[in-house]
């Protein structure tokens, strides 16, 4: 592992590793090119044409000879233009031999003396050759022999000079071949050490700041599974030590958080087992005098039946109002106590006959009032698990709301549905309907809607907090939609249980 230094000082020597290697690759490539490239230029531009100038004088001077023949044989003055064609072009040719052998002092000898061997030739025969008349009867046989030696001794001189030329321009072409191989192997040679450098960087690299990295990933994982005792380790560069050491202070102060916590969450559930007993205790013990107070109420309303005042009548029955009030949120306080106990009593439920047993409840208080209440349910109706008597008692309080919150001589819709692998219970009332600015305190221990406290209707703002918590109990959800005026629309979703495979058609019937 490293000794703390910083990261840039880690990856930096790498860095210059791989500048110097991109630099040397790029400047043994610069070098051997240009080498390559002057020694083919060499061979292409200077060498090759000086050869071939060599050989095309050996053509000249046989285009020459060819053309002296034929004047010989036949006087023809065609044959002396053919000639001096052939001689306009010998000066050229000389001069790029003689032009490239200054620097090479034995093909420089050798294109003098193939070029004084030419000239003798010329002068010593084809010049006199051509000066006598040609044609039949013409033939000179000294002059034919002599002729024949001197361009023999060209001949001569021509090979030794192309020979000299040949194997110059093999030279060139192996210094040219070993160039451009000799550059190919030095940055093979470049690049392969290179690639050794890179890996070994690499795996310093890796072992001086991957692996701690990786260390420090595994720890956060374990952090996030809620391993108080894990640590990261100081290791690696100073930045990754920072990090594990701020990892291990937050390890540290999650451990005591969670100490904390833990202490916390005892006393809380400390705080609901005495909140349970005080609300059980309190409303059995406000059960026994409220009874006493109903009985004597009673008593006094037979006892003085038609005998007492008006204003005594009305001061009896504000007295049964509020014992029947005080009975009603005790009966809440006492059903929200149970729905928020821990274990509920499943069992496979026809939800459809909950429902409708519910609408039978409700069904003489909504007719007092002239409200109708329409019930659609598939023909086959869907199962849940769940507590028969809490959801009894969740759908109750959602329709009696509807029925209490509802004008009189309104409807209400009950439909019950499968949708997929849910349960729905939708409820519908076109009543007074809850203020927008209110929705978000619906469900609330003890809230109640400006405008039903303003119309006076009596509840104990439990009722939507009862539902909430059995439907929780239960797994499912609740929406509650509303507007002013216009009503409320509840709806409730279940999970559904076995036996619920597949929709039926709703069929729609009406209760009042």
């Amino acid at each position: 592992m490293s000794d703390g230094r910083p990261v840039a000082r880690l990856v930096a020597p790498v860095i210059i590793q791989v500048a110097i290697l991109v630099a040397a690759l790029a400047i043994l490539a610069i070098v051997g090119v240009a080498a390559s490239t002057r020694s083919v230029g060499y061979l292409t531009d200077e060498l090759q044409p000086a050869a071939s100038a060599n050989l095309e004088l050996r053509q000249d001077l046989s285009d020459m000879q060819a053309a002296v023949r034929v004047w010989a044989g036949t006087g023809d003055q065609a044959a002396v233009e053919d000639y001096r064609r052939a001689e306009a072009r010998l000066p050229g040719h000389w001069g790029q031999v003689r032009d490239f052998a200054v620097e090479d002092a034995e093909l420089e000898a050798l294109a003098v003396e193939e070029e004084a061997a030419a000239r003798a030739w010329i002068e010593g025969y084809a010049e006199p050759r051509l000066d006598d008349p040609g044609g039949p009867g013409t033939f000179q046989p000294d002059a034919f022999e002599r002729g024949i030696e001197l361009f023999a001794a060209f001949r001569e001189a021509n090979t030794g000079t192309t020979e000299a030329f040949d194997q110059r321009l093999q030279e060139a072409r192996d210094d040219a071949s070993f160039r451009l191989q000799g550059t190919i192997l030095a940055v093979v040679l470049v690049g392969l050490f290179g690639a050794w450098v890179i890996a070994r960087s690499r795996r310093r690299l890796l072992k001086e700041l991957a692996d701690p990295l990786h260390e420090l990933e595994v720890v956060v994982q374990r952090m996030a599974a809620r391993d108080r005792d894990v640590r990261a380790a100081a290791a690696g560069p100073r930045e990754v030590r920072a990090v594990a050491a701020s990892l291990n202070d937050l390890a540290d102060a999650q451990a005591r958080a969670s100490a904390v916590e833990e202490r916390i969450q005892q006393a809380l559930r400390n705080l609901d087992v005495a909140k349970d007993d005080f609300v059980s205790n309190v409303s059995h013990e406000l059960r026994t005098p409220l009874t006493t107070i109903s009985g004597y109420l009673e008593l006094v309303a037979d006892e003085f039946e038609g005998r007492m005042a008006p204003r005594h009548l009305k001061m009896l029955d504000a007295s049964r109002r509020n014992v029947e009030r005080l009975s009603l949120l005790i009966e809440d306080l006492l059903t929200l106590s149970r729905a928020e106990a821990a274990g509920t009593d499943l069992e496979q439920l026809d939800l459809v006959a909950v429902v409708r047993d519910v609408v039978t409840d409700v069904r003489m208080t909504a007719a007092r009032r002239g409200i109708e209440i329409e019930l659609a349910a598939p023909e086959v109706p869907p199962l849940v698990l769940g507590d028969r008597v809490m959801l009894h008692r969740a759908f109750l309080n959602v329709l009696a709301n509807a029925v209490k919150f509802s004008h009189e001589g309104g409807v209400i819709e009950a439909r019950v549905e499968l949708a997929g692998d849910e349960a729905t219970i939708l409820i519908k009332d076109h009543g007074i309907g809850i203020p927008a600015d209110e929705m978000d305190r619906l469900g609330t221990r003890f809230f109640r809607a400006s405008n039903a406290v303003r119309e006076d209707i009596a509840g104990t703002g439990l009722g939507v907090r009862i539902v909430q918590t059995i439907v929780d109990r239960h797994a499912g959800t609740m929406l509650v939609d509303s507007e002013v005026g216009e009503g409320t629309s509840v709806l409730i979703r279940l999970p559904a249980g076995a036996g619920t495979d597949r929709q039926a058609p709703a069929s729609s019937g009406t209760m009042q």
